[in-house]
């Protein structure tokens, strides 16, 4: 910058010239992407698949667990918490911004492992004093043939999140798995002749 000061007369004395330097204006760093923050914020949350909640059991918890063609299959979100279900919120912020995002479970669809599926909320738990094949109320099944099914339940996450002026939502599904056995029931009829 070149700068002049006045002589004696109060105006500028083009002579007395001299140059300063000076920093240049701070520019504002722009704000980070709202969405970037919000997806290190779910990141931050350790979201996980829902635990399978099955009658009859699972291979895994019980080998000699079996279902049966026709008999009902209970289907639930075992103990299902912030990590598991939702709703969970996480904060993140960067240079000054901050955005919040809040997962929840939006469903979960089971596969059955032979081309079916069923879309249920939580499910409700089995209870061992149903004694007379009494089915799920809201999340149950039916085996049409006997085998061995890989059973997947994939959550359906919806992230929401908002900040920096902005909002918006992001789906994450995660899922986990797990074995059955289902057997076919023989039944045998005898006759009873008179003789």
């Amino acid at each position: 910058m070149s700068c002049t000061r006045p002589g004696f007369t109060g105006i500028p004395d083009l002579g007395m010239v001299y140059q300063t330097w000076l920093p240049d204006a701070a520019v504002a760093a722009p704000p980070p992407d709202p969405e970037v923050l919000a997806r290190r914020a779910i990141a931050r949350m350790m979201l996980r698949a829902v635990e399978l909640g099955t009658f009859p059991m699972s291979v895994a918890a019980d080998p000699d667990a079996l279902g049966y063609v026709g008999w009902n299959v209970w289907l639930w979100a075992e103990d299902p918490g912030p990590t598991t279900w939702g709703p969970v919120t996480m904060s993140v912020s960067e240079g000054g911004y901050s955005v919040t995002a809040t997962a929840r479970v939006s469903d979960v669809v089971w596969d059955m492992g032979n081309g079916d599926t069923i879309t249920c909320g939580a499910g409700t738990p089995w209870n061992p004093q149903l004694t007379h094949n009494e089915p799920s109320p809201d999340c149950g099944y039916q085996y049409q043939r006997e085998g061995e099914y890989e059973v997947t339940a994939t959550s359906h996450w919806e992230v929401q999140w908002s900040g920096i002026g902005e909002s918006g939502v992001i789906p994450l599904d995660l899922s986990d798995t797990a074995d059955f056995r289902i057997a076919e029931v023989q039944v045998v009829n005898v006759a009873v002749g008179n003789g």
